[in-house]
């Protein structure tokens, strides 16, 4: 078990008519002029815009909006709302929806303070001065953004991330009815991206961090059992409130305590969704899979530990290879109940652009650290894939 530091500020108010907190959280943050990020109207069907809408008339902030974010969002957007934000001089930025909104609303308040250009944060790893706070109404159980120190933006075929303590918002607000109304598809593949954080933490190649692992396999159970429950009942209340718990459990950096977790299968996806514009945790369940069948030949001890401790997967019958293939099988057969594709060819994705990602994955040298991967092991995970 290796040594950590832990530190995650982001005051959670979860549950229902958790909305109703917001006044009393921004008047402890002391807004005086907000910024609100979102995606379509969406938040005006729910209730979620008159909900803000009246407190911040109540407590006289001033306010400013911007409902242009789309999946796999873009820097070009946040450089126009930081100038957005300069001009009103916000010192609050609030995000409502999924991690698109909360990536691109933190990406803002770095923008917001800073003389250059935000891309620097990303492209450059600039570390920032100041910082505006963000706050987060979350409507999807998908990304853990909204307690995370992280952010992902796009421009152009380069997708890229930033990370650092001073972006973990004030507050999350989750309330499970607002993802009730979530299409099937939205709702699986969310399922898709908080697996994908739970099992990038479990692949570690730390033998001795005993607590982490039961965790982790403990929120993967939960995981599966209130999936099965919302495919038999997709307005089941509290397997939706479950899911949205663990989507936050999963990427607030709480389970990689102990270890080192491995992000090899994430910066692999970001390859994909920046060259075809596919959805995240669609792509990861794709990744996952093509990275458990290349390590059940190159280093298959993990994997095979998950599948004895989740799935029941005999040691004694199976070798290690054997029993990570299985864990495989199992999570194909996972996604394929939920919806979830799981190869590149039903995306209608080829090898042609396979040499191109690999390369541009590895730009800076091998990522994954429970067996790094160069271009030459990415090119097969991908042809694993297809």
């Amino acid at each position: 078990m290796i040594g950590f530091e832990y530190y995650n500020p982001a005051r959670i108010v979860f549950g229902e008519d958790s909305e109703k907190q917001l006044k009393t959280l921004l008047k402890q943050n002391n807004v005086s002029s907000l910024l609100l990020v979102y995606s379509g109207d969406f938040i005006k069907t729910l209730g979620i815009y008159q909900v803000i809408k009246e407190a911040v008339d109540e407590l006289g902030i001033t306010f400013s909006e911007n409902g242009n974010v789309v999946p796999n969002p873009t820097i070009e957007l946040a450089r126009e709302l930081v100038a957005q934000g300069k001009e009103k001089q916000v010192d609050f930025v609030l995000a409502v929806g999924g991690g698109s909104s909360i990536d691109t609303a933190k990406a803002v308040a770095l923008g917001i303070p800073y003389d250059g250009d935000v891309w620097d944060f990303f492209e450059k790893g600039v570390s920032p001065k100041e910082v505006l706070p963000v706050g987060v109404i979350a409507t999807t159980a998908s990304s853990g953004s909204e307690t995370s120190n992280a952010a992902i933006l796009s421009s152009g075929e380069w997708k890229l991330g930033f990370e650092d303590d001073c972006i973990i918002p004030k507050f999350a607000i989750m309330n499970p009815k607002y993802t009730a109304g979530l299409p099937a598809y939205q709702t699986f593949v969310g399922i898709a991206d908080v697996l994908s954080h739970l099992l990038e933490r479990y692949f570690s190649d730390e033998k001795y961090s005993d607590t982490t692992d039961y965790l982790i396999e403990g929120a993967i159970r939960a995981l599966f059992v209130n999936t099965e429950r919302l495919l038999r009942n997709p307005q089941d209340i509290n397997a939706r409130g479950e899911i949205q718990w663990l989507a936050s459990v999963a990427h607030n950096n709480f389970l990689d305590a102990g270890r080192r977790a491995d992000w090899g299968s994430h910066r692999i996806e970001h390859e994909l969704s920046a060259q075809y514009n596919i959805t995240h945790g669609e792509g990861m369940a794709i990744v996952t899979l093509a990275w458990i069948k290349y390590m059940a030949k190159k280093k298959p001890w993990r994997p095979a530990l998950l599948a004895t401790r989740v799935f029941g997967a005999d040691a004694f019958n199976y070798t290690e290879e054997e029993r990570a293939y299985l864990l495989a099988e199992e999570l194909t057969g996972f996604f394929k109940k939920a919806g979830v594709k799981t190869t590149l060819s039903e995306l209608d994705i080829d090898e042609k652009d396979f040499e191109t990602m690999a390369k541009r994955a590895t730009r800076n040298g091998s990522v994954g650290h429970y067996e790094p991967l160069d271009a030459t092991a990415i090119y097969k995970i991908l042809e694993l894939a297809l």
